[in-house]
């Protein structure tokens, strides 16, 4: 199936909806089912999810599981389970479909890790699947949904990570200089992790511990930064745009307005 197929298939009523998008080496779906049933089936992947609407049930290792509103579903890789809504209402749900090496990944880990309960209710966990989600099947970048997903995977598994590289001026200098040389373009985590000799996770966790700011929002704001410049220094507004490397005038007005509280060009009128 494709990154933005979305199908229904109805019968008496019978239906299923589903969105599936991917960013970040992450699969993201929004589904609805209604009196709909999936069969026993299982994934390669980490499945983990919400529940929006209504009430999910499955049939896992040998028990019956309901998921309530706001339940948070964990599945371990290859653990088979069915599907349903418990009852006529429907159900409304989100998930995240990640491979287990990049979970490992991100938590710096060598072994397999289990969930050992399938559901929790836990509001911030559910708020950081939630907004990963949602960045991914609105096309937030890249950048931006690989640190929300490690957000998230801190939360899935609570570790004493180590941070013997914070306090490495000269990296992060390195960095900075690395992501002040390409404000014209999207921010490239892996090409700028594999300079710095670093995996990607690594490289947001350094960066963060460093300074105190993720390096996509540091990206942007020096984006931000020097589209005021150009504007102060040139007084065209249109070629701010460009050589920062914004889609158009709406997009940088939006980022603008969240650092300076106006917009770019509220702020070029304000020159003249």
């Amino acid at each position: 199936m494709g990154s933005n197929d979305r199908f229904r298939l109805t019968s008496n009523n019978f239906y299923r909806i589903e969105y599936y998008k991917k960013s970040a080496e992450i699969t993201a779906l929004s589904a609805s089912i209604h009196e709909f049933s999936y069969k026993k089936h299982a994934h390669e992947e980490y499945a983990i999810g919400v529940t929006i609407r209504g009430i999910q049930r499955y049939h896992l290792d040998g028990n019956i599981q309901l998921s309530y509103p706001q339940g948070v579903m964990l599945f371990n890789p290859e653990q088979a389970h069915d599907g349903m809504a418990h009852d006529k209402t429907g159900l409304d749900y989100v998930m995240l479909y990640i491979k287990p090496k990049l979970l490992l990944d991100a938590l710096q880990m060598k072994e397999m890790v289990r969930f050992p309960s399938p559901i929790l209710y836990d509001k911030r966990l559910k708020q950081s699947i939630i907004n990963l989600a949602q960045a991914i099947l609105v096309d937030k970048d890249e950048a931006f949904c690989s640190e929300l997903f490690l957000s998230l995977a801190d939360r899935l598994i609570r570790t004493d990570l180590s941070t013997e590289w914070k306090k490495d001026h000269t990296l992060i200098k390195k960095a900075k200089d690395i992501l002040h040389a390409h404000l014209d373009r999207g921010l490239k985590l892996d090409e700028i992790s594999q300079e710095l000799c670093l995996s990607k996770y690594q490289f947001i966790r350094f960066f963060k511990a460093h300074t105190g700011i993720s390096p996509y929002q540091y990206y942007l704001n020096a984006k931000i930064e020097y589209a005021k410049q150009r504007i102060e220094k040139s007084g065209d507004i249109y070629s701010a745009v460009a050589e920062c490397g914004f889609t158009d005038l709406t997009h940088l007005n939006k980022h603008f307005k969240n650092i300076y509280g106006t917009t770019a060009f509220e702020f070029h009128s304000s020159l003249h």
